[in-house]
């Protein structure tokens, strides 16, 4: 993929789970403290996650999608073209 097409899936990736963890969290009712708290990770990180911000630890996002029985994981170029 060009570096053009990989940024794009990084941001739609990003926005994409900007948008879950968000909905997810205010389903349970849930402020981004007492998210943050109870997924044991600080409170900028479920803030910069809700943002769409991209340079974020994969370990730390991890975390937080453990709260929803979620994880990300690197995939290869080939397997997105699938």
């Amino acid at each position: 993929l060009s570096i053009f097409a990989n940024n794009y899936i990084h941001k739609h990736i990003m926005k994409t789970l900007a948008e879950f963890v968000e909905e997810r969290r205010k389903e349970v009712k849930l402020t981004q403290s007492e998210f943050a708290e109870r997924a044991g990770v600080a409170l900028t990180l479920i803030r910069k996650i809700e943002q769409g911000k991209t340079n974020m630890n994969l370990d730390k996002v991890n975390l937080v999608l453990q709260m929803f029985g979620h994880e990300l994981a690197p995939v290869s170029s080939k397997e997105l073209k699938k």
